[in-house]
């Protein structure tokens, strides 16, 4: 059996890569990897790095990003990735294609699955934030054009049978990301960082939305942590416009090296090891809405990205007004609140996904999949 991945930037990755894990050492299966986007880029870490180290087979990359911080070079980015895969895929001609998400490469996965008569499977599919950007459309958009859905949890099916996808193709196996909390090596921040890192520290991922100021909003967060006096460990942003203005903030800041410690990429076992050791997580990263749950951490959820979403008890939705900033950070540092955390059950599943996943493909007669006939005013009355 050969199957293809399809995956651009290291958040789609980590989505996947316990399962990709698991393909690669069947000998049954033969998987490879096409490789886009912010993985091939030094400003955005090149967590390409990442998949040569899990030693996974990369059939093709290709150089998508545009040294562009607009919408509109994210439309382009997802035509030059259509552009330069169709035949490289078609030669390969895989038995299934994967992808996970809804960032705008996943329609390009979606499409080549549909035009070159290839089953699929959309991961993560049938989520939906109320936050007015485009990844719910790119998401319910690439769920239609897919064949099979594997989602995190029964609400996500239900949303995907309302848009008319047939229950016989929607397997809700949980969270494949949550699997590699439970599978890495512990290690010590302080010599890995070559810094004296605080115990209770934060870790801040927050990533710019177009409909938003999100510069401002960053540079609000950084302030409110630095008064505060709580070292912070800080991603730099992904590729989606408006990342530039980001960029400049974080060199700004860059030499308050007693309050900050900025990172572009950090290996799995770097960046779990301080998700799980630090105070809380602050930012707007999906992060806080799938891991931080498992990891019984509070997360601080500024703006609109992620609103709306199924969540734990463990997130706090607060605007990007500074007073609810701080509100926000001072509830979750209170010591009173920390009991709240000892109830908090991830509803995104428990540790074991990938397995699911594994099982159901070597399962699964896809050839069953290909056509999608169902008509979903019939679905409706059945």
């Amino acid at each position: 059996m050969k199957i293809l991945g399809i995956t651009s930037i290291r958040s789609d990755y980590d989505l996947l890569s316990s399962l990709y894990t698991k393909l690669h050492e069947d000998h049954e299966i033969e998987l490879k990897l096409l490789v886009s986007g912010a993985h091939l880029s030094k400003n955005f870490g090149f967590s390409k790095k990442q998949i040569e180290s899990d030693n996974l087979d990369i059939l093709l990359e290709i150089e998508t990003l545009i040294s562009s911080d607009t919408p509109k070079s994210r439309l382009k980015t997802a035509s030059i990735l259509l552009q330069n895969s169709i035949d490289v895929v078609s030669f390969f001609n895989p038995d299934l294609i994967l992808y996970a998400g809804d960032r705008e490469d996943v329609i390009i996965g979606g499409l080549l699955s549909m035009y070159l008569n290839i089953p699929s499977i959309h991961f993560y599919g049938g989520d939906h934030e109320k936050d007015m950007g485009n990844d719910t459309y790119i998401r319910h958009a690439t769920s239609k054009l897919s064949s099979l859905h594997f989602v995190s949890n029964e609400m996500h099916k239900k949303r995907l049978i309302s848009l008319g996808e047939s229950e016989k193709r929607i397997f809700n196996i949980g969270s494949i990301s949550l699997d590699r909390l439970f599978k890495y090596n512990k290690l010590n921040i302080q010599e890995i960082l070559s810094r004296n890192i605080p115990l209770n520290y934060a870790l801040m991922i927050f990533h710019p939305m177009e409909n938003e100021d999100s510069k401002m909003i960053f540079k609000e967060i950084l302030s409110i942590l630095k008064e505060k006096k709580i070292f912070t460990i800080v991603s730099y942003p992904n590729s989606d416009p408006n990342h530039q203005g980001i960029i400049e903030l974080i060199e700004e800041f860059i030499n308050y090296k007693d309050e900050f410690y900025f990172y572009k990429n950090l290996s799995r076992d770097v960046y779990l090891t301080i998700f799980n050791n630090c105070q809380f997580i602050i930012g707007n990263s999906s992060a806080g809405i799938y891991e931080a749950a498992t990891l019984k951490k509070f997360a601080v959820n500024v703006g609109l990205r992620q609103k709306d979403r199924l969540k734990s008890d463990n997130i706090i939705y607060c605007s990007s007004n500074k007073t609810d900033i701080e509100d926000a950070i001072n509830f979750v540092i209170n010591p009173n609140n920390k009991n709240i955390l000892d109830n908090v059950v991830n509803p995104f599943g428990d540790g074991h996904s990938s397995e699911k996943a594994y099982l159901l493909i070597k399962k699964i007669d896809f050839k069953n999949f290909l056509i999608k006939d169902e008509d979903p005013l019939e679905l409706i009355n059945e």
